[in-house]
């Protein structure tokens, strides 16, 4: 966020696409259970994508581009979490009902018209994430709204989907997924391209998150929710950045987006003005200079260092690299100098928009991916080695050069992907995935699919949803998060206090114990809004007591308030105890009741104990002994009656 932009000025807008698993016993189409996550597996399957042609005799530009990787993809299969469906090799089963009644619900929520008919289509998904090929998805509710920022903010549509596999890892030609989060049901939540700043699109999420939350059917923690940020400036064109983790991460990511889209459009004036206004206009010629760099200091350019490397690493030749000779191969960018080092992200250039696509689609991963004369490495004979690399390649003062390594073919590839992206680069910003990380930089996933990626699934037939359904789901929904946020501010709950309980689900259970305990509900608030995260994030299992028994912790404090200053201890007790009623604890620990005898005992206390490390000061006596006293009367005593007893007693003494 170093690079200050005016975003009105350069016509940023972006929308969202927000994916939230679903609390379902089974998954979408099959009765595999959902949210069974395993490490290991009992059995693999290996698979390659391969283009086909579509109805009109065309080939998706995406399909294409991932042939082009020759990716062995493998699944690991647990027989726990995995069926035959999800291997294409049998029929789906109709969808899961609960499932569907889930996504009626979040859309109801969202302020969505429901579809009177759900007609469920195939969207392909070429990466590998999906076994088939393609997700069976279909829209639930269309036209919603949702207050932000004192305006509306627009719900085009709301999906339900299955998710997709979870990637092990992608190292050259060879990706591994493991299929225990293959077709569990999620929603989709698309927003029109409404939201003008990064920091909009952060609270954007963070709003669709707490709708999602606020009915308790949807799944939490770390990858149950992920996001999709779309972005694009004026003259641009949209850039997806894919599966977000955090709302946080969003604005440092949109504003790297957003500079990098002004970069590219100030670079394809650029490339205009030197006469490169088409796509045909890009030419490269590249060869091989295996030879030239076989005594360089750099290791990596050496066939003795790559093959040591490679056998270091234990990468399987036919699977993650093909066969054939090393090569370092040089490509010479003609009239092309200084568009390598022209500024993309932050701290980027364009040659981290090359060394993205070729390590995509290449699949040359070894670092530093590529090596180019507009930056050349310093070290001992670095200048020579690339004075003759120029004159090798015939490269002139108005020409620069790329250098790739790796298996002979792979180059190939990376030279032709090096002409691609220039030739993209004339028409600005080229419409592509890109993957995000948390410093806020992307990098090139894969080219962005067309609108023709769905078509109809014969296998599944539509599914009315009937009036009555859509009456009864509508009658049960909680409150709306920004009505329980204006409820908890008017008695002085924080926002982020609020903001936290819907999140969690705890504001059910906030709302729960006031209605049937009376409690207050600021004080509920504070208690499940911050001493019971406490109590989370030191492990305990704080999650597994029932609402009976908290509504049972509060009856008590209400009865007897000198409960609630052992309110740790009693809540500790009910998760490590579970078998224990509330009133077994309180009874067994002798909670509640006053000890006949205990003014007696503290003044004892005053008489045989004093600090190790006297001071005479009254104050660090006073806190000495009411720390004694606690330990054995708190829960049972007020500790103001304590305190008041306490310096009554240390003075009569004096």
């Amino acid at each position: 966020m170093q690079e200050p932009i005016d975003y009105q000025e350069i016509g940023l807008i972006c929308g969202l696409e927000v994916h939230q698993q679903l609390m379902t016993d089974r998954k979408l189409f099959c009765r595999c259970p959902a949210g069974r996550y395993t490490r290991d597996h009992d059995g693999t399957v290996l698979r390659h994508m391969r283009p086909t042609l579509s109805e009109l005799g065309e080939y998706d530009g995406t399909a294409l581009m991932e042939f082009k990787t020759k990716k062995s993809i493998v699944y690991l299969l647990h027989r726990s979490n995995v069926c035959t469906y999800e291997l294409d090799d049998t029929p789906p089963f109709l969808m899961n009902g609960k499932a569907l009644d889930v996504a009626i619900e979040q859309c109801l929520m969202a302020g969505c018209d429901i579809v009177d008919e759900v007609h469920i289509a195939r969207k392909q998904y070429l990466d590998g994430s999906i076994p088939t090929g393609f997700q069976r998805t279909a829209i639930v509710g269309v036209n919603g709204k949702l207050p932000f920022r004192g305006r509306q903010l627009s719900i085009i549509q709301v999906s339900i989907e299955e998710d997709s596999c979870r990637e092990v890892s992608d190292s050259g030609h060879l990706i591994v997924w493991r299929t225990d989060r293959l077709g569990m049901p999620l929603i989709e939540t698309v927003t029109a391209p409404e939201l003008r700043t990064p920091e909009e699109v952060e609270e954007a999420i963070l709003l669709i998150g707490r709708v999602c939350r606020s009915t308790g059917h949807v799944r939490v923690g770390l990858g149950a929710s992920r996001q999709d940020v779309n972005v694009s400036v004026r003259g641009g064109t949209r850039v997806e950045i894919k599966g977000v983790p955090k709302a946080g991460w969003a604005p440092a990511l949109v504003h790297s987006e957003a500079v990098r889209q002004v970069n590219l459009l100030e670079l394809r004036e650029e490339l205009h003005r030197r006469g490169f206004t088409t796509r045909d206009s890009i030419s490269i010629d590249h060869q091989d200079v295996t030879d030239l760099f076989s005594a360089s200091s750099l290791s990596f350019l050496h066939q003795r260092s790559f093959d040591s490397a490679l056998k270091e690493e234990a990468r399987p030749v036919g699977l993650e690299l093909p066969t054939g000779p090393f090569c370092v191969r040089a490509i010479r960018l003609a009239n092309l100098a200084g568009t390598l080092s022209w500024p993309s992200q932050p701290e980027m250039n364009f040659a981290h928009e090359l060394a993205g696509r070729i390590r995509v689609i290449a699949c040359l991963d070894q670092q530093p991916i590529l090596l180019h004369s507009e930056k050349w490495p310093d070290y001992a004979g670095a200048k020579r080695e690339l004075d003759r690399l120029k004159k090798k390649t015939r490269c002139g003062p108005k020409d620069s050069v790329v250098v790739v390594w790796g298996i002979e073919q792979d180059t190939l590839t990376a030279a032709e992907e090096i002409r691609l992206r220039f030739a993209d680069a004339t028409a600005g910003v080229p419409s592509e995935t890109r993957q995000p990380f948390e410093d806020g930089s992307t990098n090139f996933e894969r080219i962005l699919p067309g609108p023709d990626r769905m078509y109809p699934d014969t296998d599944s037939p539509p599914q009315r949803i009937m009036p009555e359904r859509t009456a009864t789901l509508r009658a049960s929904l909680p409150e709306s998060p920004w009505s329980r946020e204006t409820r908890y501010t008017e008695v002085g709950v924080p926002k982020d206090v609020t903001h936290y309980l819907i999140r969690r689900g705890a504001a059910r259970i906030v709302d729960l114990v006031v209605q049937q305990t009376g409690a207050d509900l600021r004080y509920a608030c504070f208690f499940f809004g911050e001493r019971i995260k406490g109590l989370r994030r030191d492990g305990i299992a704080v999650d597994a007591i029932d609402d009976s028994r908290w509504c049972d912790l509060f009856r008590n404090i209400q009865e007897n308030s000198t409960l609630s200053e052992v309110w740790k201890f009693v809540t500790t007790q009910s998760a490590r105890r579970p078998d224990h009623s509330v009133k077994d604890i309180i009874e067994k620990n002798k909670l509640g009741t006053v000890p006949e005898e205990w003014k007696i005992e503290l003044r004892d206390l005053i008489r045989n104990q004093e600090p190790d490390h006297a001071t005479g000061e009254p104050q660090q006596r006073y806190r000495f002994l009411m720390g004694l006293a606690m330990s054995k009367l708190r829960g049972r005593v007020p500790a103001k009656t304590v305190s008041k007893t306490l310096i009554e007693e240390m003075q009569s003494v004096t």
